[in-house]
């Protein structure tokens, strides 16, 4: 597999599909559903959620130039916005020839959360539970024989005091080693049937037994190399620096700085069938665990005078269970990223995070976001407008051309367009 495909963006979508299909082994179905040709079936959306009246599509692209862990590696992502993928493409490309990303992942361990109410002697009661762990793990375990017999399951617990502002609350965490699930089934599970227990041990009351979407057990980590050469010179790899020490420090800055890291993460976790509120409530979380709300990025620059961007996140997501199997889509997604494990998707949307961003700051840095951004939105004006086939193009070249890209210009445009192609004809 070769992720550097030259002028991918300027091929028909046809082309596109083709070459996608031929380096990822997709079957003529498979390319069928992706191209729309086969329709989403209505029963598996009636089967998916509740109250079904229809279905929304949302285009899927190829992020191209990505290399993760010295493979090649083509990104789907799933997104309405116009620039996020030919961003993060053109990210990728600058590192690239620097090796491209690298990624880690800490573990699979996801957080189930037990509250405990009413108990009288709530520090006897945490020594209490302390002493049943044993028994407490086991019986999460017989919940889920077949995560157990892969080498996942419940692997520990955490008890905790806590101080609210009317009561004393006890705390149970419950640990538990997911594997290549996203795991929300199997510790809410785990977390019902040991309440009855937990309520016998501390005399207290269980309320809420379910899982944290903080999943900071399961963090995420990639980090690249991007060439100064590539990114323009040794001054703006000093304000991309200086960009991201600016979101570091201020978190209205920093809001915006995540999100677009987020619009990299969450397109390919939804183009994978995973849970986008799942990963973005932790992504967000996470970024105030030191106490006031931060970059989830990080920027140096290198003996070469090159830039360094890593990242590291909670990255609750899977390749079994839940959407990853029953949307048609979602399946292809994760055949064409080429991998076998939650691990590996993991690092491959971590590293599209990162792209993202330092696309992003980029952008910033130099001519500012709109120019690249409002070119390719205004393709989606002059679709508004009236525009087709050929003349999208027309008409968006005319507004790059003016520099104008309000939409009541642009309707003038494709109105003068189409007066001429009916004058001429």
């Amino acid at each position: 597999m070769n992720s550097r495909i030259s002028g991918f963006y300027r091929l028909p979508v046809e082309e596109r599909l083709s070459i996608i299909a031929e380096q990822c082994n997709l079957s003529n179905e498979e390319k069928d559903i992706l191209y729309g040709a086969t329709a989403f079936p209505m029963s598996t959306a009636d089967a998916m959620i509740e109250n079904v009246v229809g279905i929304i599509p949302i285009p899927v692209g190829i992020a191209t130039n990505f290399k993760i862990n010295g493979k090649d590696t083509f990104i789907p992502m799933a997104t309405e916005e116009p620039s996020v993928v030919a961003a993060a493409s053109n990210a990728a490309r600058i590192a690239y020839n620097k090796g491209g990303f690298f990624t880690s992942l800490s573990g699979s361990i996801m957080r189930g959360q037990i509250q405990v109410v009413d108990v009288k002697d709530p520090h006897a009661a945490k020594i209490r539970i302390y002493e049943k762990k044993s028994e407490i793990l086991e019986k999460c375990n017989a919940q889920d024989p077949t995560l157990v017999s892969f080498g996942g399951g419940a692997k520990d617990i955490e008890v905790n005091v806590i101080e609210t502002a009317t009561q004393t609350m006890l705390i149970l965490n419950l640990f538990v080693d997911t594997k290549d699930a996203m795991g929300a089934n199997a510790v809410n599970t785990m977390a019902e049937a040991i309440a009855p227990m937990v309520e016998s041990i501390t005399y207290g009351r269980v309320i809420l037994r379910i899982i944290s979407n903080l999943a900071d057990r399961r963090l995420a980590r990639a980090r690249a190399v991007f060439s100064a050469e590539g990114l323009g010179g040794k001054d703006v790899v000093r304000d991309i620096v200086n960009a991201y020490e600016f979101a570091d420090t201020d978190p209205y800055r920093a809001a915006t700085h995540n999100k677009g890291i987020m619009n990299g993460i969450s397109a390919v976790v939804l183009a994978t069938g995973n849970d986008t509120r799942a990963v973005e409530a932790g992504a967000h979380a996470y970024a105030t665990t030191t106490g006031r709300y931060r970059s989830l990025t990080k920027y140096e620059i290198n003996e070469d005078g090159d830039l360094v961007g890593s990242i590291e996140l909670p990255m609750a997501v899977g390749i079994i269970g839940g959407a990853t199997k029953t949307h048609p889509v979602a399946r292809i997604g994760l055949k064409i990223l080429n991998i076998n494990t939650a691990e590996e998707l993991a690092g491959c949307i971590a590293a599209t995070g990162l792209a993202q961003n330092l696309a992003g700051l980029r952008a910033l840095a130099t001519e500012g976001i709109q120019r690249g951004h409002m070119t390719l939105h205004a393709r989606n004006l002059a679709v508004m407008a009236g525009a087709a086939g050929d003349e999208i193009d027309q008409v968006v070249s005319q507004a790059v051309k003016e520099k104008d890209f309000r939409y009541d210009r642009i309707l003038e445009l494709t109105k003068q367009l189409q007066r001429g192609v009916v004058s001429g004809s």
